[in-house]
């Protein structure tokens, strides 16, 4: 199993979910978040005293079984695209264990 966390424009994150959701993919975690993407206009930017310029970025998150790695990554690199040199990151992360709460008891 594997966790993807992906890193994109605000701008695209209705649509990466969406295009998700519709490849049958659930559990998915929209975080919104300060980044340091470049931004898309003037608007876009904020000024932080600690970090400098930083945009609006959400943090796409959900697990995965390991087959499914590459069809979901490609949706995201897909979908997340918005034309600049680099829209965003994807991070692919394993994951030793997962726990249900609740279900069975122990």
């Amino acid at each position: 199993m594997k966790q993807i966390t992906a890193f994109i424009h605000h701008v695209r994150s209705a649509a990466v979910f969406e295009a998700l959701r519709d490849a049958g993919y659930k559990n998915i975690t929209l975080f919104d978040v300060k980044g340091t993407l470049k931004a898309l206009s003037e608007s876009e930017q904020d000024y932080s005293a600690e970090s400098g310029v930083v945009i609006s970025e959400v943090r796409i998150s959900l697990f995965c079984e390991d087959v499914d790695v590459d069809t979901v990554t490609g949706i995201i690199r897909k979908t997340g695209d918005i034309g600049t040199d680099i829209s965003g990151w994807v991070y692919v992360s394993p994951i030793e264990q997962a726990i249900p709460i609740g279900g069975n008891k122990i």
